[in-house]
C-alpha cells in the first residue's frame, strides 16, 4: 500500500512538472502567426453564431473572395517546435482597442482546426461561431495570453448579428435598416463598399443563427 501511495504521490509531481514546463515555455516571442491573404488587403470575414458563416479561405475585399487562412507556428522559448498543443487552448479575439466593434464569439467558437502538428503549426480555416463586427486587428491568444510576436493579423468581422448578441434575430433588423443606403461596416455584409440590396439576401439568411 505504500508503494501504491508513493506511486501516486510520484505521478502526481511528475503531472504538475509538466504543467509548469508548458506554463513556462508561453508566452514566447518565438512562436509567429500570419494570414495568407495579399499584403497590404484588409479582408472581412463574415461570421454567424451557428458556424454557418464563410471560412476563412472566402473571406471578402471589396467584394472580391481572397483566402485569409491563418497560420500559427508554435514555438517555445528556445525557438523549438510545441508539438499537440490542444486546439481548445488557441483561439482567436479582437484586439480591445475601443470603438472598433461589438464582436462576441460563441464559446470554442473560434479555436484553432487542430492541436499542433510535429512542427508546431496549426491554422484556422474553418468558419467561426461568433457575432457582432470589428473593424480592428484580429489576435491570435494561446493559453489565454496573445502573441508577442506581432499586435494582431489584419482581418475584420461582421454578421448578420448586428447587435453582437451571438443571436440573428428581430432585434438586429432595425440595425440593418437604419444602415441601408449607407457605408456601414456593421450592415455591408456582402463587403462591396455599400448596405445595398444585395446585401438583403444574406442578413435574411442568418435569421435564426444562434450558438450551438
Amino acid at each position: 500500500m505504500a508503494q501504491l501511495k508513493s506511486g501516486v504521490v510520484l505521478a502526481a509531481i511528475l503531472v504538475t512538472g509538466l504543467a509548469l514546463n508548458a506554463e513556462a515555455q508561453w508566452p514566447s516571442d518565438c512562436a509567429t502567426a500570419t494570414t495568407a491573404a495579399p499584403a497590404g488587403s484588409s479582408p472581412v470575414l463574415y461570421n454567424l453564431p451557428d458556424g454557418h458563416g464563410s471560412p476563412l479561405t472566402q473571406a471578402r475585399v471589396n467584394g472580391g473572395i481572397v483566402d485569409a487562412t491563418i497560420t500559427l507556428t508554435l514555438l517555445d522559448n528556445g525557438c523549438l517546435p510545441i508539438a499537440n498543443f490542444a486546439a481548445a487552448d488557441m483561439w482567436l479575439q479582437k484586439s480591445v482597442a475601443a470603438g472598433t466593434g461589438n464582436f462576441e464569439s460563441c464559446i470554442g467558437g473560434t479555436i484553432a482546426d487542430a492541436n499542433t502538428d510535429d512542427a508546431g503549426i496549426t491554422r484556422w480555416t474553418n468558419p467561426l461561431r461568433a457575432g457582432g463586427w470589428s473593424t480592428s486587428r484580429t489576435l491570435v491568444v494561446i493559453a489565454g495570453s496573445p502573441l508577442i510576436s506581432n499586435d494582431g493579423l489584419v482581418l475584420r468581422h461582421n454578421s448578420a448579428d448586428i447587435n453582437g448578441d451571438r443571436v440573428v434575430d428581430l432585434m438586429d433588423i432595425p440595425l440593418f435598416a437604419a444602415d441601408f443606403g449607407t457605408t456601414a461596416f456593421r450592415s455591408d455584409l456582402k463587403f462591396d463598399g455599400v448596405v445595398n440590396i444585395s446585401d438583403i439576401p444574406v442578413m435574411a439568411s442568418g435569421i435564426g443563427a444562434v450558438c450551438p
